[in-house]
């Protein structure tokens, strides 16, 4: 019996196919056109992300605004975080899979959905667009050069210890990276056509939820990407950059 044969009777009965691992190192990737439109479409949409993100944040602690009740406090920016999520998964999955997040994209990779060479293009762009994302907001909507960073650049709030922060954004991390595999699961596709429509809803849930989680614990990372933005150019404090690895490491 051929392989194809036994794969075809041991999946008999299945409503759907478990795609095969993705190879480690796959070198025709660098040969396709699809590999480097779904890198850009990952750097256009952290990009995209981050400059709202943080920009919603920026004008919450704008100093000018005398008027509390014309802030959206931390419940607007779960939600504005989650919908963000929600609108750019929607549109960048057909073509990256809209992944936004390296810890996304290093989930995909342990469980061989994508290669290295992918997963490492994948992260350098969310990198590179999170970096610009920030930068765009940092010289074009601050206020003034002294206004507080507070709430844009990640670090373990003074009231929670280091370990607090690593535990909030490793279980913040995981809910997110679990409710993608959920939400694309290819079992749960072929049973339920209208999943693949809906996919990014849950995930921006749990991005909301998240959020309105672990605000005051480490102003939410788990998303190195906005990490490192914020931090690096930021440099507000020797703290925040002491704590950078919480959220790589979470």
């Amino acid at each position: 019996m051929s392989s194809e044969e036994r794969n075809t009777e041991r999946q008999h009965g299945r409503d759907c196919h478990d795609p095969p691992p993705a190879p480690l190192l796959d070198m025709g990737e660098l040969k396709q056109w699809s590999f480097y439109r779904a890198a850009i479409a990952e750097f256009i949409a952290t990009f995209l992300f981050l400059f709202f993100a943080v920009s919603i944040v920026v004008n919450y602690k704008e100093p000018n605004y005398t008027d509390q009740c014309s802030r959206v406090g931390y419940l607007g920016i779960a939600w504005a975080n989650g919908g963000m999520i929600f609108v750019l998964v929607y549109c960048t999955s057909g073509i990256s899979g809209g992944h936004l997040n390296p810890a996304v994209t290093f989930g995909m990779l342990v469980a061989r959905k994508m290669s290295l060479i992918r997963a490492a293009a994948y992260m350098l762009a969310q990198c590179l667009g999170a970096i610009l994302g920030h930068l765009f907001v940092f010289l074009f909507m601050y206020a003034d050069e002294q206004q507080s960073s507070v709430g844009v650049v990640n670090v373990v709030s003074p009231n929670y210890s280091k370990g607090a922060g690593l535990g909030a954004e490793f279980i913040g991390t995981f809910v997110l990276v679990y409710t993608v595999f959920s939400a694309t699961d290819p079992k749960r596709n072929a049973r339920d056509s209208h999943v693949p429509v809906l996919a990014p809803l849950p995930i921006g849930f749990a991005v909301f939820v998240v959020h309105l989680a672990t605000i005051p614990t480490t102003g939410t990372g788990i998303n190195p990407a906005r990490s490192l933005a914020t931090n690096l150019i930021h440099r507000s404090t020797a703290e925040a950059m002491d704590d950078l690895w919480i959220f790589w490491v979470g």
